[in-house]
């Protein structure tokens, strides 16, 4: 069977943590979009970055890259193929926005899945409940720090509810379909191929092989006419792409590095994992640490300082042979507001702080011998903004849902850089630390 081609959209540029030689697009403008469409690869990821917007900029932004695809995708005789809107696997972002302008412009569709099993880093779900492993037990995620998430809490687990929830009622609990384990590993095209009217469903997964087998039977669907949308994590795309092992071992990733210099760390992420991790990599030898005092940006003008200020301890770190390890700071800041503006106060800060960090990025010195970016948005923007890559090949994983990237040879300021797309909330407390020592030679 031919596989259709797969077209992500994803949130942020760590969908792609568990596939390897695609192409990652941070553009969608004629050019690029074709050079992603003819690629080779069955599967292509068009990097959106709407997790960091306000629900009204994540709509204009869907609709724009939806309607460059259709005009595209026509203008080159594109078949389509299967549509996926890759977002967190511990359920935050802008559902069902984001699923249903794909829907509105790129349907009809037969169905829309959430699926959103990540095993790698995880999360499983099971009689459509979705869990976390948390210190060695399955936690529902609605007990969990991201249910919490000051942009986009939520209170059920249980998935249908979870859509009812997000929907605000418009699809209720008792109208969406359930895919459970049982149905899925005795196989299910039968019952997809009946599914109509873009109906909600959610997925089970345990393991892989359970997705495997729910991958099976969706391409077969797809190849007799339907037409599926997907809501999921980043474990359905390896089971829809079918690629075979990387290249290269993740423990061998380290052959990327370009020289003996030493690297540099930015840190954006601030959520739990991320801060244990960057507590133990600040206690490795070789390391300078270098805070990013936040609530500075509150004060008008502060910017250049503060820009200034982080820059000269990078270069003199640099200098001393040491790599720098430039982190936000840790407390979460509160603003005076409520409701949705309080959420478009915070995204607005949000995207402020990512913009020094970009700066901090262009300005690092030329012959640092990697860079690993930890945190989602923090990734989009180090790729699209702090590189300015319209498009970059994904090399694989250098830790099991960890993604490393590599400039081109052309790029202007740092040529064949091997770049870590490193998610938050994935990994163990010393996993940042691995990585770190894997790339400078250390391990």
């Amino acid at each position: 069977m031919t596989l259709p081609p797969i077209i992500v959209l994803d949130d942020d540029p760590t969908g792609s943590q568990t596939v390897h030689s695609c192409l990652l697009l941070t553009r969608w403008d004629p050019d690029t979009l074709r050079l992603g469409l003819q690629d080779g690869s069955p599967i292509r990821f068009i990097l959106t970055n709407t997790r960091a917007l306000s629900p009204t900029e994540a709509v204009q932004v869907t609709q724009s890259v939806c309607q460059a695809l259709k005009e595209v995708m026509d203008e080159l005789g594109h078949p389509g193929g299967i549509f996926v809107s890759r977002s967190d696997s511990t359920l935050r972002g802008h559902y069902p926005l984001e699923t249903d302008v794909m829907a509105a412009e790129l349907g009809p569709f037969d169905a829309h899945f959430l699926v959103p099993a990540f095993f790698e880093g995880g999360r499983i779900t099971r009689e459509s409940v979705h869990y976390l492993r948390v210190a060695g037990e399955w936690v529902p995620v609605h007990e969990t720090e991201f249910a919490r998430d000051s942009v986009f809490a939520y209170h059920h687990s249980y998935l249908p509810d979870y859509v009812q929830e997000k929907t605000q009622g418009r699809i209720p609990a008792q109208q969406v379909e359930r895919f459970t384990l049982e149905q899925i590993r005795s196989g299910c095209l039968e019952r997809l191929l009946a599914l109509q009217g873009n109906v909600c469903c959610v997925v089970d997964g345990e393991n892989q092989a359970d997705l495997d087998r729910f991958a099976e039977d969706v391409l077969a669907a797809a190849s007799q006419g339907k037409r599926f949308l997907f809501r999921s994590a980043a474990s359905l795309l390896t089971a829809l792409a079918q690629l075979p092992p990387q290249p290269v071992p993740p423990e061998q990733m380290g052959r990327f590095v370009r020289s003996a210099q030493p690297g540099v760390v930015i840190v954006g992420s601030h959520v739990k994992k991320s801060s244990q991790q960057l507590s133990q990599l600040l206690q490795e030898s070789g390391i300078q640490a270098i805070e990013v005092e936040v609530k500075r940006l509150l004060q008008p003008g502060s910017e250049t300082d503060l820009l200034q200020d982080i820059l000269a301890q990078v270069h003199g770190a640099h200098g001393a042979g040491l790599t720098s390890v430039v982190y936000t700071s840790r407390e979460e800041l509160t603003f005076d507001t409520h409701g949705a503006s309080a959420i478009e106060t915070r995204l607005a800060f949000g995207q402020k702080v990512s913009g020094l960090l970009m700066q901090v990025v262009q300005g690092l010195p030329a012959e640092i011998s990697y860079l690993i970016s930890k945190g989602g948005i923090t990734s989009n923007d180090t790729l699209s903004v702090g590189l300015n890559l319209p498009a970059v090949r994904l090399l694989g994983q250098i830790y099991p849902g960890v993604s490393m990237v590599i400039t081109p040879a052309d790029h202007p300021r740092f040529p064949q850089l091997p770049v870590v797309l490193f998610p938050g909330n994935v990994g163990e407390a010393d996993t940042l630390t691995l990585i770190y020592r894997r790339l400078s030679s250390l391990v």
